[in-house]
């Protein structure tokens, strides 16, 4: 290994130590200028094509309540998901409707149904399990579509820019609970559409002990990895 080339792997070390550092400490490496992300649990559901609603319910999904992000909210109608192994009822559907169904569960409720769920970004189902819908109308079965979602953070061009970050960038989130914790590799997801908030599942809330009114602060960018 030549001169040059061992600066390179020393400079990568000290940029890893320096950013595993500050999330330890709370404090950003990577933004100018940091501050609270809200943080809100993203319980299991359901999003449904316009086709499938109508088939489930014989009319298109109908409007219950706003949620934190523009233009989507939670609608009046629940489903049954029917796994191999189990069932879970009266999960919620968000509106609006989408070109593919899809049902995002967290990795307890993948056991409990028995399908082997991918972690995966919203609408990256190819390959992922399907299952059957039900309700009292009638039954659709999705030949995939089954995920545990990725912890994300929406933020607008705005946001991004406050925060040193741009789309698709992984980052460190550090929540500050009665338990504490850093959650690395968070995907930020930037549009004049979205609403400043963090995303993570149920599983993700109970191990941090989440609850609401969290918030989150960027202590560093992901993508250092000791051993690789």
């Amino acid at each position: 290994m030549n001169e040059q080339a061992m600066k390179d792997v020393l400079a990568q070390i000290l940029s890893c130590v320096l950013s595993e550092v500050a999330a330890q400490s709370g404090h950003s490496c990577c933004a100018s200028e940091n501050g609270p992300i809200p943080v809100e649990l993203s319980a299991r559901h359901v999003h449904l094509s316009e086709k499938d609603a109508i088939a489930l319910f014989g009319a298109p999904l109908t409007h219950a309540r706003d949620l934190s992000q523009p233009g989507q909210f939670l609608c009046k109608e629940r489903v049954r998901l029917i796994g191999p192994k189990g069932v879970m009822d009266n999960v919620a559907i968000l509106g609006p409707s989408r070109g593919k169904s899809q049902v995002e569960i967290s990795k307890t409720d993948a056991r409990a149904l028995g399908v082997d769920a991918p972690v995966r970004q919203s609408g990256d189902v190819a390959g992922s399990p399907g299952i059957i819908l039900a309700s009292d109308h009638g039954i659709v079965g999705l030949e995939e579509g089954v995920i545990v979602a990725s912890r994300h953070i929406h933020m607008s061009p705005a946001d991004a820019a406050r925060f040193g970050v741009s789309d698709n960038e992984m980052v460190s989130v550090r929540l500050s609970t009665e338990r504490p914790v850093v959650f690395e590799d968070v995907l930020v997801r930037v549009s004049d559409k979205f609403n400043l908030a963090m995303h993570i599942d149920a599983d993700e809330g109970n191990g941090s002990g989440w609850k609401k009114g969290v918030d989150g602060v960027i202590v560093g960018k992901s993508g250092c990895r000791h051993g690789h």
